[in-house]
């Protein structure tokens, strides 16, 4: 495990990844997932499909 040279010196936002890239160089990216949670969202009630009439057999 290497050791942490600087600590704090990258302000860090809500709903982002850092790393260093290959140069040295820290760089951030938008997080596919995490920051702001989602509210939930009402459940619909499902759709029912009209049923066929059944035909009487003569």
């Amino acid at each position: 495990m290497g050791k942490i040279i600087a600590k704090n010196v990258v302000e860090r936002k809500s709903g982002f990844l850092y790393y260093v890239d290959g140069k040295g160089n820290v760089c951030e990216a938008k997080m596919a997932r995490g920051g702001k949670k989602k509210k939930k969202a009402a459940k619909k009630p499902a759709k029912k499909k009209p049923t066929a009439k059944k035909k009487k057999k003569k």
